[in-house]
């Protein structure tokens, strides 16, 4: 295949913070709720830094930290143990899919974005740290507004989650796209955007509607030009380490970024 007949074929977006759930509210609320629930107060920051890994994994890194674990064991008087993730998931999958229903509205923008991407004839795919079981919940309410993407895999339907490019390329073969040169991932996490590197895929990243903004659309909508731009700076910085190919402030951005990178793969350039 030339350089010229590559194309964007498929674009693989994360759900809460990118096309659902303005700020990936819902699950920060509730790794906080689970931890008080232990008598342990956690922070914003640490409920949200790990954001994008599946959702034990997320528990695991929150207790490994050096804050928490230290709290945790002079509380309990012993170290955690997988024995406490995993008692600690088991209570966060119920609490999670009952808050879910009032955090599945459509990002601003996303089924007008979907509509432009198939009318270019490319697929639309979904991962998610969520559960198959939390998505029952996500899947139709998306649906209801407009989003259905072609493909969707769940952390709980591959061997491994994020950073892992399992489900990327599971999305690929579903959809029937390749060369991975040909697909984007756009995630609102660091490690979401690791996980495209991992697949070999570009990757762009989302600043303002996601994980690390981490507001409502309304406590957004509220702040200046100015804030806004302050927090961006300090969000841009934070993916330093994972160097996303772009970044956008919600995926209305994407139309151009596409056009970006087919002109850089008509060029000859890959991921």
């Amino acid at each position: 295949m030339s350089g010229n007949e590559l194309r964007v074929k498929a674009v693989v977006f994360d759900w809460a913070g990118t096309v659902i759930d303005f700020g990936c509210c819902a699950p920060a609320s509730v790794f906080r709720r689970v931890f008080e629930q232990k008598g342990l107060e956690i922070t914003a920051r640490q409920a949200r830094e790990p954001m994008g890994l599946a959702k034990r994994a997320h528990i695991a890194a929150v207790l490994a930290m050096p804050e928490v674990y230290q709290a945790w064991t002079d509380k309990f008087g012993e170290v955690p143990t997988d024995a406490e993730v995993d008692a600690l998931y088991r209570e966060f999958l119920p609490l999670q899919k009952q808050v879910l229903s009032d955090h599945c509205d459509l990002i601003p923008g996303v089924a007008e974005l979907v509509e432009k991407l198939r009318s270019r004839q490319i697929a639309v795919g979904g991962t998610t740290g969520y559960t198959r079981e939390l998505m029952s919940v996500v899947t139709p309410a998306a649906a209801e507004q407009g989003y259905a993407p072609d493909a969707e895999i769940c952390s709980d339907e591959v061997r491994e989650g994020r950073p892992a490019p399992w489900m990327i390329f599971e999305i690929a073969q579903r959809t029937n796209v390749y060369p991975m040169s040909c697909v984007v991932k756009v995630d609102d996490t660091p490690v979401g955007i690791a996980a495209g590197h991992a697949a070999g895929t570009w990757t762009v990243a989302v600043t303002d509607t996601g994980n690390e903004m981490g507001l409502t659309l309304a406590e957004y909508d509220a702040l200046s030009e100015a804030e806004k731009e302050e927090r961006r700076t300090a969000i841009v910085a934070r993916f330093e380490s994972v160097k996303p190919h772009f970044f956008v402030r919600s995926v209305t951005e994407l139309p151009d970024v596409l056009t970006k990178i087919n002109a850089k793969l008509a060029a000859g350039e890959r991921p």
